[in-house]
């Protein structure tokens, strides 16, 4: 746990440079545009303090007094206050004008900080991912990582229960749901199941190979757009650029058309 002491600190025009912006390389700093005289200034920055506090050490606040930095506010374009502005890695990430609700500064400090569920969602065991839920029921990344351990596993039924909510803005979690309904398809073929197998195993190439043949011989068109969309799954899971997800991208439009 950091010194929370040294988490929310005054900072003027001679050590901005330093204490801002290279300090942001290293972890996100927020930076507070206060005066004394400030009505809204006064109500935002304790809710502003106490949320940084509460992150231990992976966020800090700077403040700085406008009145006493007139220069370094005009060089940011502060013209209302309290302006607040986030840097990481060197540059500007957010900002805001004006005192808002501690829920809204907690979502704010969200964008550049991971929070506990982020941070058990990237462990990736299990439980880790179960925990992530049970703290944002919409996290995204820790249900379609659930979902993946559950196709893989059988658990067809929670799988659909974990992933169907992010089936129409998460292709992985569209490509397991287009998995689940292929693997309950007796006339789906040995090609597709051997695909599944290889795809479990971690060997994505051989999975891609496998649903390039079965989407080849494939006449249904319900049934190939099920295999389209698992073979997307496992591009995306392989990054666009990987030579693979690029190799069976093109054969796969070359396929369709």
């Amino acid at each position: 746990m950091a010194n929370l002491d040294c988490v929310i600190f005054d900072v003027a025009e001679a050590d901005f440079e330093e204490r801002v912006v290279n300090r942001s390389r290293e972890v996100p700093v927020v930076v507070d545009f206060w005066a004394e005289w400030c009505g809204p200034c006064r109500q935002l920055g304790p809710a502003l303090e106490e949320a940084v506090r509460k992150r231990g050490g992976a966020v800090e606040l700077a403040k700085v007094d406008v009145d006493q930095n007139q220069m370094l506010a005009a060089a940011f374009g502060v013209r209302g206050i309290p302006a607040v502005k986030a840097f990481k890695d060197g540059r500007i990430a957010g900002e805001f004008v004006g005192a808002i609700p501690p829920a809204e500064i907690e979502r704010f400090l969200d964008r550049f900080v991971p929070s506990e569920a982020d941070k058990l969602a990237e462990a990736g065991d299990e439980a880790s991912l179960r925990a992530a839920l049970e703290r944002d029921p919409r996290h995204a990344g820790a249900a379609v990582a659930l979902g993946r351990l559950l196709v893989k596993r059988g658990d067809a039924d929670e799988a659909r229960e974990v992933l169907t909510p992010h089936a129409e803005s998460d292709f992985v979690a569209s490509g397991l749901l287009a998995r689940l309904d292929l693997a309950e398809d007796l006339d789906a073929g040995e090609r597709i199941r051997a695909a599944f197998e290889r795809w479990d195993a971690d060997d994505p190439g051989g999975a891609l190979e496998s649903l390039q043949e079965a989407i080849a011989a494939e006449g249904d068109a319900e049934r190939r757009d099920r295999i389209r969309r698992v073979m997307i799954a496992i591009f995306t899971e392989l990054g666009p650029e990987h030579p693979l997800a690029r190799e069976h991208r093109r054969r796969l439009a070359a396929a369709l058309n």
